[in-house]
């Protein structure tokens, strides 16, 4: 089992649209028992997968050892990709870890589920948090959606400085997000980052909200499609190269 973590230091960057095609592709195209988790309390890879909540504000008490995460589990209409759901206790998470003291406790939770899945992608929130850091330690890679923009680029640089910091750190992968060629300034982003994977801007991508499915669902001939799908195979290289 591997924890890929969906991350970044700003909000409005892809996140939660890599983390749902990359899943999807992971349960599709890999075939993989596959595990969504949605740590961000705007609950937005929930509402995507189609999913409704077994109860209402659940999420946060597997923190508090109130119930088993198995129990959180939702299916989804895609084979082999199940979900855990976000909701609005989320909201106080943060506050929670540091109250609790357990620097590893969401690597525990996942341990307990590794049985059952061979891959786990984590949406996560935004913002260097109490989360942030549960989550570096429990992933095994973390994808950092980074817009061609210099504040999304000086993000990504003061995540990967954090990281370089701390003991047995987890491997980052940037990817450029939201991409549109035919501007300048992502045209000489990409062209000083060339080894980036990519992710287009495109009209397919913003319809997934109406849809409620991966673009891969819908869509599966489109660029976008191909560009999640490369995205993923990339991922699954990272990962057996480093074990």
């Amino acid at each position: 089992m591997a924890t890929i973590a969906i991350y970044s230091l700003k909000g409005g960057v892809g996140k939660t649209t890599l983390a749902v095609n990359l899943a999807w592709c992971s349960a599709i195209t890999s075939a993989r028992r596959t595990l969504l988790w949605d740590l961000d309390p705007q609950a937005a890879s929930t509402y995507l997968a189609g999913v409704q909540p077994k109860a209402k504000d659940p999420a946060q008490a597997v923190f508090t050892k109130d119930i088993e995460p198995s129990k959180l589990v939702c299916r989804t209409d895609i084979e082999r990709l199940d979900l855990i759901p976000a909701d609005t206790s989320l909201r106080t998470l943060d506050l929670l870890f540091h109250e609790i003291d357990k620097k590893k406790r969401l690597a525990k939770l996942l341990g307990q589920l590794d049985k059952a899945y061979d891959r786990m992608l984590l949406d996560c929130p935004p913002g260097l948090t109490e989360t942030s850091e549960q989550v570096m330690r429990a992933a095994d890679l973390i994808v950092v959606p980074v817009i061609p923009s210099p504040l999304s680029a000086r993000a990504f640089e003061e995540v990967s400085r954090h990281l370089g910091k701390q003991k047995g750190k987890t491997a980052l992968m940037p990817v450029h997000s939201m991409v549109d060629r035919r501007r300048k300034l992502h045209a000489e982003a990409l062209e000083h980052h060339p080894d980036w994977p990519v992710i287009p801007m495109a009209s397919i991508v913003e319809s997934m909200a109406v849809r409620r499915r991966p673009v891969g669902g819908f869509a599966p001939r489109t660029a976008a499609a191909r560009a999640f799908a490369d995205l993923w195979q990339a991922i699954e290289r990272r990962l057996a190269a480093q074990s």
